[in-house]
């Protein structure tokens, strides 16, 4: 983990190393954690936003006093990115109450109830994917519906979330030519994401659904029904 400043109130973490430890989890685990720190009092930060490799921290009162923390905590962030049993094995560290307190950060997510996201799999690239992935349409509904997603990240539109927990080997391209409008709803595969448009919009994604669920309402509170670290299932509507 590298620790870069932007600006004079904010830094932002690079999760590209260690090398070992696959990115979307160190982003995962170091989001888990921070929003957990802000919440009990022990860190001061008015935005925390993941990305697919970062994570920012803005409007930080002292950021080198913050990085100072950061850097205390990135062995037990590390370590609860690799499975408790890995958190388990860090005790020795120096540290012991942040090894505990991330490894109960992550456990804390995995324990909250999934978004249950009803989806008509009838998207016009359905049977384009599944000739990239080498099955029939069916499976590839079964395969969806099997994966419990998480939020790694929203982008690209307000609401829109980033969904991880397909396997790498099933990463697929996105359209050479993107469609002007893709309709609200319309749920979509990307490299080694999938996605719900939460409004109309432009779209090189691979359409395999739609659901009706209400993604973004800006008075709601808060705005997004799914933020990051939010677990998703899909089921056949």
């Amino acid at each position: 983990m590298r620790i870069r400043p932007v600006g004079a109130h904010a830094l932002l973490l690079d999760c590209t190393t260690p090398t070992d430890i696959p990115e979307a989890a160190l982003v995962e685990a170091w989001r888990s954690e921070l929003w957990r720190r802000r919440e009990r009092g022990d860190l001061i930060a008015v935005e925390i936003v993941p990305a697919a490799r970062t994570v920012l921290l803005d409007g930080l009162p002292d950021p080198t006093a913050t990085a100072r923390q950061l850097t205390r905590w990135a062995s037990a962030v590390a370590a609860a990115a690799t499975g408790p049993e890995h958190t388990r094995a860090a005790g020795h560290n120096a540290d012991a109450d942040a090894d505990a307190s991330a490894s109960a950060a992550v456990n804390a997510d995995a324990d909250a109830a999934d978004v249950v996201v009803p989806v008509s799999f009838d998207g016009p690239d359905l049977p384009a994917v599944a000739d990239h992935w080498g099955v029939d349409v069916s499976a590839v509904r079964q395969r969806i519906t099997s994966t419990r997603f998480r939020v790694a990240f929203c982008g690209f539109a307000p609401g829109f979330p980033y969904l991880t927990g397909l396997p790498a080997e099933l990463a697929l391209p996105r359209l050479a030519t993107p469609r002007p409008r893709v309709p609200a709803g319309s749920v979509a595969l990307a490299g080694p994401y999938a996605g719900i448009y939460p409004g109309a919009s432009p779209g090189g994604w691979q359409l395999v659904g739609r659901t009706d669920l209400v993604l973004f309402d800006v008075a709601a509170d808060p705005p997004a029904r799914l933020n990051p670290g939010t677990t998703v299932r899909m089921v056949a509507a």
